[in-house]
């Protein structure tokens, strides 16, 4: 009988194996995937069609993002973002990586955000960045811990995959990051746009609730025109 079981399982798992093998093997299984428009083409991974190998060029691995320029902080969070992710750069496909030039002038913010797809680091070139992220296992009956730091120049930060963070320039001169993150298309949660600007609104009663808040004062910042750093596209 103890045979026959274990006959089974194996026999069930070497049938379904290449499915799960196919559907959460973490790595690329090629050298590059060069992602294209083109439908016709043969390769679907990561999201992308990917250009024929034969095509694929030096220039294909190339691009002039501009990060030596400041970005246009004029906005109303004082801050800007100048990213590559596989969207502007096809030649990432299937390489797990994008890179952030970040701009704050001072008292520039990004507000409290995740990243679902990825893990975050931040190396601080020029100013003071006030960063922290918020843990989301505290033990029995403790508050959830905030982890917070003052960055200087040369200093690195990282905030761990899918949790709540956030940046501050609490010096008086503009403040310059460099951020990258270990997935080609890292996402972005911003519990303000997202919570209180949605298509169509969250009941405003169920957001009243959730946040103690009057139903007034909810539908006030349902009103209001959300914002978040400029962005180079």
């Amino acid at each position: 009988m103890a045979f026959h079981f274990l006959f089974t399982i194996v026999a069930i798992l070497a049938f379904t194996s290449p499915l799960f093998i196919f559907a959460y093997d973490p790595s690329p299984l090629d050298d590059f995937c060069v992602a294209v428009s083109d439908s016709s083409a043969a390769v679907f991974v990561n999201g992308k069609i990917c250009k024929n190998p034969k095509l694929v060029t030096t220039e294909d691995f190339h691009l002039s993002a501009g990060f030596h320029k400041p970005g246009n902080t004029s906005g109303p969070s004082g801050s800007a973002v100048n990213p590559v992710d596989v969207n502007r750069f096809p030649g990432l496909n299937t390489l797990g990586i994008t890179i952030v030039r970040a701009d704050f002038a001072p008292n520039g913010f990004v507000s409290p955000h995740t990243h679902p797809r990825a893990t975050e680091i931040i190396f601080l070139l020029e100013g003071s960045l006030y960063v922290g992220f918020v843990a989301s296992n505290p033990g029995s009956n403790m508050k959830k811990k905030l982890f917070v730091k003052v960055l200087e120049p040369g200093d690195i930060f990282v905030f761990p995959m899918g949790l709540i963070h956030f940046q501050l320039n609490v010096g008086k001169t503009d403040a310059v990051g460099f951020v990258t993150f270990n997935s080609q298309n890292p996402g972005v949660v911003s519990y303000g746009n997202d919570l209180f600007a949605t298509d169509p609104l969250i009941s405003p009663d169920l957001l009243a609730r959730s946040f103690q808040l009057d139903k007034k004062v909810v539908q006030n910042l349902q009103s209001q025109p959300w914002f978040g750093p400029n962005v180079v596209t």
